[in-house]
């Protein structure tokens, strides 16, 4: 028996802290561990701390700066080589799930990797002065060198000037190699899989950024293995849920409106469906309504003070009209006078604006 969308719907909400946010930190690292790789906030200057929005009432923030500070949990490039931050106990996991192993350095890659290995630790300027080249070759050399987990950026704080070390000095005692990728690889989609619920081909793929074929071959081996069972949820179409949610049942889906910043775990998840529904349009953060994706608020984004130029809503129009106020609630959460304005709603005015 299929399990219902409002189920599923309901049950996701739940478990990512949206409906039932933590009270106190003492289960913050279990909904980091649920959730890891956990992203900074989109368009958040370099070296701010990753960020759980809405899934907390204390500042999460100060949090995860103080667990940073003590590399409880650190940063590093997953997903794609996207950054992105995991507890220090589940980095050996993570880096060889999502690692870009470089079979062949070019000569910068190379000098610099020298350069951190001979001298190191060492920041961007202090690298440009030990071996004479420009930061402009210099960082894309330490970004895909990071990506392969050869160096490690030392983020303990917010300081833009951070120290970077040789992976392998640093962390002895984890061991990279090609025969530990399935493993690690499936036992991080089941856990993405677990705060997810149900998910498509699409999402684990948009979420995960592996390979179509990589990402073919880990889900028959999880098949196989009965780890996890395929589901065919009408409005959400064919996905998978894990062997211990197949049963899963009840849980009545409540209305909702959570505004999601761009690199939230759930945007990322849904990053193809969203590009099919709102590219094109400069969207400053999504509108997830009823735990569905159904909104974005739209404008042109500064570091200074910028206004929201639309909210837009793809419910029925009905349905948009009867819930406007508390869309712009919502919304005016982040974005108020004197530093933002919401200019339209479904593209009318928005009085007082």
């Amino acid at each position: 028996m299929s399990i219902p969308r409002t189920t599923i719907l309901a049950e996701r909400l739940r478990r990512q802290r949206l409906t039932e946010p933590l009270k106190a930190t003492q289960g913050y690292i279990e909904l980091f561990r649920l959730l890891q790789p956990v992203s900074t906030l989109a368009s958040s200057r370099p070296g701010d701390p990753p960020r759980l929005p809405l899934r907390t009432c204390f500042d999460d923030a100060i949090e995860a700066d103080r667990l940073r500070a003590r590399r409880a949990i650190v940063k590093g490039r997953f997903l794609g080589s996207a950054i992105g931050y995991v507890l220090a106990d589940d980095l050996a996991l993570y880096a060889n799930a999502f690692r870009r192993p470089l079979t062949r350095m070019n000569d910068t890659q190379r000098i610099v990797l020298e350069a951190v290995q001979n001298t190191g630790p060492l920041t961007p300027r202090q690298i440009k002065a030990e071996i004479q080249l420009l930061n402009k070759y210099i960082m894309p050399a330490l970004h895909r060198l990071q990506a392969a987990f050869l160096v490690y950026e030392d983020q303990a704080d917010r300081d833009w000037e951070r120290s970077w070390y040789d992976f392998a000095t640093e962390w002895p005692e984890i061991e990279l190699d090609q025969d530990r990728w399935q493993p690690a690889a499936t036992k991080v989609l089941l856990r993405f899989l677990k705060g997810h619920v149900f998910a498509t081909f699409e999402q684990l793929k948009d979420w995960s950024q592996l390979s179509k074929r990589s990402l073919v071959r880990l889900i028959r081996e999880m098949e196989a293995s009965k780890l996890v069972l395929p589901q065919v949820v009408e409005g959400l179409s064919d996905g998978w849920v894990s062997a211990q949610d197949v049963a899963l049942r009840g849980g009545e889906l409540e209305p909702t409106v959570f505004m999601l910043h761009r690199a939230d775990v759930l945007a990322k998840s849904h990053a193809s469906e969203l590009k099919r529904r709102f590219g094109g349009q400069e969207v400053l953060q999504y509108l997830l309504i009823d735990g569905a994706f159904q909104g974005a608020v739209l404008g042109h984004w500064r570091i200074g003070p910028h206004d929201v130029s639309d909210i837009v809503v793809t419910l029925p129009a009905a349905e948009r009209d009867r819930r406007r106020d508390v869309i712009l609630a919502v919304v005016a959460q982040q974005y108020r006078p004197p530093r933002s304005r919401i200019l339209r709603y479904d593209g009318q005015s928005v009085l007082g604006a």
